[in-house]
């Protein structure tokens, strides 16, 4: 079942409230800035809404992202979201896990600039790609965007950023769904 915009906005002012895992800022401040920074850098609206989304899964998983385990929050908000949004938003939501993966191998220093806590969830996730596994994640469609998707990510996680509104980037995001 395909959730609406209603639904969305609905999980982001409500879920959203709560903390980040274990970041200084709530789901819904990290979403808003990890759209501030890709809509900051020019990227395409689709870009944009996926930065805006790319933990939505976490707000629909059970139990949060508070598991000690790999929730696999890049997958779970996918079959909810394809009927609504095209694939230039949900491919870098399904792929910015792997993009870490991916930058942590082919990035020298890239993982010691993770924070902490996504130090810990690059474990629960598998660790870094080996090359193998680079090599056929950046031959993917929407890698590029993943990977700019996840750097606006790690930089999404300041507490008290100033950001716009959730309504700005709904309104967005109206826009795209309507274009399909």
């Amino acid at each position: 079942m395909a959730l609406s915009l209603e639904d969305i906005t609905h999980l982001l002012a409500t879920r959203g409230v709560n903390q980040y895992g274990r970041e200084a800022v709530s789901q819904l401040e990290h979403a808003l800035q990890c759209a501030q920074w890709a809509e900051k850098s020019g990227e395409t609206p689709a870009t944009v809404v996926a930065a805006l989304l790319h933990d939505l899964g976490h707000l629909l998983a059970p139990g949060g992202d508070t598991a000690e385990q790999d929730d696999l929050h890049q997958y779970i908000a996918i079959p909810f979201l394809r009927g609504l949004l095209p694939a230039a938003v949900l491919e870098p939501i399904r792929l910015h896990v792997d993009a870490k993966r991916y930058l942590c191998t082919m990035e020298p220093g890239y993982l010691e600039t993770l924070s902490p806590a996504s130090q810990h969830s690059l474990e629960l996730q598998g660790g870094a790609f080996g090359l193998v596994e680079c090599a056929r994640f950046v031959e993917q469609a929407f890698a590029q965007e993943a990977i700019r998707l996840r750097r606006y990510d790690d930089l999404a996680k300041v507490p008290g950023r100033a950001t716009p509104p959730l309504p700005h980037y709904l309104a967005l995001m109206e826009r795209v769904v309507a274009v399909g």
